[in-house]
């Protein structure tokens, strides 16, 4: 489905600022996999998703979506093709509009414009039900400002709008790192939900060890632009948060080594 292969990017190159941060990914994700990603600040997972997206264009590699080379597509176009949700609440959305006005913007996404009716009246009809499904009383205020409402309502609703045409691929970037816990959990109860009822090829960046340990059927744990950990399977299923804590402390540990390695040889040959 997924396939990335030497895949580079640089920011700031030949500058102090310089820092790499995908140093050539190899991953393959298959249909219908639900791939979580983990890794420290720095470590390129959102950037990872960005390469996918195609928020910039990569300095080296190849990305193919099920089976089209997508590497050289603007943004715009591989949109036809991804679904996105950010860690911000009030993005991927348009706060002036309603509800349904939001919604009808999704089921049209990639298809042809042209002048006519954007809320027929059986379209409306289909978002009372799937707003109903959400449990927060939203399919009666179909006609309310999506900026009016909470930040667990309208990352629900942000969820949806990605989702509604069965991308092939679904990106989720923190996604509920800004919302409280118990929206933090309704929006995560609706991911899991939505990613098992339709068969959604899912990339997951999160921070949250509970997360990582209990969702999806496949982890990776990135460090410096590199995959250095692929859990799945029954390894997958044993994995538990404390764990993940041991393999991030044998990162930082072994960070330690190297700094102090690098330190020993400066004062050797200085």
């Amino acid at each position: 489905m997924l396939e990335m292969r030497g895949v580079r990017k640089t920011f700031h190159a030949g500058t102090p600022n310089e820092v790499r941060s995908l140093a050539g990914v190899d991953l393959n994700v298959e249909a219908a996999s639900f791939v979580v990603v983990i890794g420290t600040n720095g470590s390129g997972k959102s950037t990872l998703l960005n390469a996918v997206a195609g928020t910039f264009p990569l300095d080296q590699g190849s990305i193919q979506l099920d089976g089209a080379d997508i590497g050289k597509w603007p943004e715009y176009r591989r949109a036809r093709w991804i679904g996105r949700v950010f860690q911000n609440p009030f993005s991927g959305t348009a706060p002036g509009l309603s509800i349904a006005e939001n919604l009808s913007l999704a089921a049209r996404r990639g298809r042809p414009r042209g002048l006519g009716w954007a809320l027929e009246a059986g379209l409306r009809g289909q978002m009372r039900d799937v707003v109903s499904r959400l449990h927060m009383g939203l399919e009666d205020r179909l006609d309310n400002p999506i900026g009016t409402l909470s930040g667990g309502q309208r990352q629900a609703l942000t969820l949806l709008m990605a989702t509604w045409l069965q991308p092939k691929l679904l990106l989720l970037d923190e996604h509920t790192a800004a919302l409280d816990p118990k929206s933090a959990d309704q929006v995560i109860r609706l991911s899991e939900e939505i990613v098992e009822r339709d068969h959604l090829t899912t990339l997951m960046v999160t921070h949250s060890m509970h997360q990582s340990a209990t969702l999806g059927d496949r982890l990776i744990m990135m460090h410096r632009g590199r995959v250095i950990y692929d859990f799945h399977g029954a390894e997958k299923r044993r994995l538990r948060p404390e764990d993940l804590l041991a393999r991030f402390e044998e990162v930082r540990r072994a960070e330690q080594l190297d700094e102090g390695a690098a330190e020993m040889l400066r004062r050797v040959y200085v």
